[in-house]
């Protein structure tokens, strides 16, 4: 992690679960945007549903099936997500959360690490 950048490695991270989406799910987002802050780091990604489920979520129970379902596939492969943050970062992930929009189709994925890795980044970049 030598001499990467906050931008370069918000990128890189980005690029990763590109890549583990398409590993995992079988197929990635449309678009991925990561920011470092404080003590997390957070996954904004697009494109997240086909179009088969943003048809199944016109109904509430529709809904909470897809909302169910994409949690457990992601649940699944927490470890994997987590190891990716290891591996770019050399920061061990704390906690892990994730929501889903039906609406929008995006995914929030926010890991929270152990310390501030903005601030360390920051002495770094100095």
């Amino acid at each position: 992690m030598e001499n990467k950048t906050k931008g370069g490695l918000e990128a890189e991270i980005s690029k990763a679960l590109t890549q583990w989406e398409k590993d995992y799910l079988g197929r990635g987002s449309v678009s991925v945007k990561t920011d470092i802050l404080r003590d997390m780091i957070i996954v904004n990604l697009l494109g997240i549903l086909t179009p088969a489920e943003y048809s199944l979520c016109e109904s509430k129970e529709g809904m909470l099936s897809i909302k169910r379902l994409r949690a457990h596939l992601i649940e699944s492969g927490k470890d994997g997500l987590m190891e990716i943050i290891l591996k770019i970062t050399g920061e061990q992930v704390k906690s892990f959360h994730t929501d889903i929009s039906t609406t929008t189709g995006e995914r929030v994925m926010v890991f929270k690490l152990f310390g501030n890795f903005e601030k360390k980044l920051m002495g770094k970049e100095l």
